[in-house]
């Protein structure tokens, strides 16, 4: 099949955690020969606060792309008056065009209106709260005329079927690029380390009593990694000895994952509650890094892992900090949850399980 794309950005990860799937879905779709071209706007949001956190780091993760996913064939379009003559010559032979939903509504509506004329299949992908939270914003899109929506979870499925009256509709997870995200071998130099943007207030509170106050209270070793940090949140991280590192390219997750004891997961607060059972990405790369996970309260609804095995969720800071304590202490009982994570991982939730989903998705779009 010949797949076309739509995404805020392939080649930045800024701030943008919906590119580590889609590049690794789309790495998989070509590894099974189907052709595969990717779409992002010019100066997107995320590239151009990737470009401002320096030169260097900008090459760099730039290049870590373009080095990683040598096959993604990746075009770029202005939004602007041309944009309608591109759309036409880029989908003419297209047979399913996804079109995730950070995208420009009046670029999502303009493709949609090329569907009849065209000829192809589209699906809208959703890997966002908005939906939940702001309605109104999704609800722009011309939504009936897609052909199905991909929902990270069930409750964002129900959503699309029940409130917003779309009849196809798909729980499609996230899941880990394991050909990128694997274990490796490296010198620990971190007892803790937490990879996450700060979240606009969405955990803030949660960071605090399941992050921040347990590293305090440990006097561990513990790094973050993200962005959007404001300037009281870096100095309240300082005052709990955390060392904070700003951005990190997601290519280079892994080797942090290596370097550290055990992870955490904190999710927004959208996800512990309405939207319980959709867990972020870094759940499923940290798993696939084998690395121990140590989560805030999260349900898993939808069954996604074994709670306990794969992972342990903890219900306060009491509970986070004595987990801490003894898995630091204990390399044996590290060893044996990162191994059982690992292999649901590999047994469930890789990028090659969904690029597979994916193809029967739309095999039954063409019956």
């Amino acid at each position: 099949m010949r797949f076309r794309m739509f995404a805020h950005s392939w080649v930045s990860d800024w701030n943008h955690g919906n590119a580590h799937f889609l590049r690794g879905l789309a790495h998989e779709l070509a590894k099974l020969s189907h052709e595969v071209r990717c779409y992002e706007q010019e100066n997107s949001w995320s590239r151009a606060h990737l470009e401002q956190e320096g030169q260097e780091v900008a090459r760099r993760a730039t290049q870590q792309f373009y080095e990683s996913f040598p096959e993604l064939d990746v075009k770029f379009y202005r939004n602007d008056e041309r944009f309608d003559s591109f759309a036409i010559e880029q989908l003419q032979d297209a047979d399913v065009v996804i079109i995730h939903e950070w995208n420009p509504p009046e670029i999502v509506n303009k493709l949609l209106s090329l569907k009849k004329r065209l000829g192809f299949r589209a699906l809208f992908h959703d890997t966002h709260h908005r939906a939940y939270t702001s309605p109104g914003e999704i609800l722009q899109l011309d939504l009936k005329s897609f052909d199905g929506v991909l929902a990270f979870g069930r409750a964002i499925q129900r959503i699309y079927q029940d409130g917003f009256g779309v009849p196809r509709a798909w729980t499609f997870h996230e899941a880990a690029d394991t050909t990128h995200f694997r274990s490796l071998e490296a010198q620990r130099i971190n007892d803790v380390i937490w990879v996450g943007n700060w979240g606009d207030e969405e955990r803030t509170r949660e960071l605090d009593e399941f992050l921040i106050q347990p590293a305090a209270n440990l006097g561990a070793k513990v790094a973050v990694h993200g962005v959007r940090y404001p300037r009281e949140a870096q100095v309240r991280l300082s005052q709990a000895g955390i060392q904070y590192r700003g951005y990190l390219s997601n290519l280079e997750a892994p080797q942090a994952y290596a370097q550290s004891a055990v992870t955490v997961h904190v999710p927004r607060r959208f996800y512990a509650n309405g939207l319980s059972g959709v867990p972020t990405i870094r759940v499923f790369e940290a798993l696939a890094c084998g690395i121990p996970l140590l989560s805030a309260p999260w349900t898993d609804t939808e069954g996604l892992f074994r709670e306990g095995a794969d992972y342990l969720c903890l219900p306060n800071r009491p509970a986070m900090e004595a987990e801490m304590r003894c898995l630091l202490r204990d390399e044996r009982a590290r060893s044996q949850m990162a191994d059982q994570g690992l292999n649901t991982i590999r047994q469930r939730h890789t990028c090659a399980h969904r690029a597979q989903q994916l193809v029967e998705i739309c095999e039954e779009l063409g019956r």
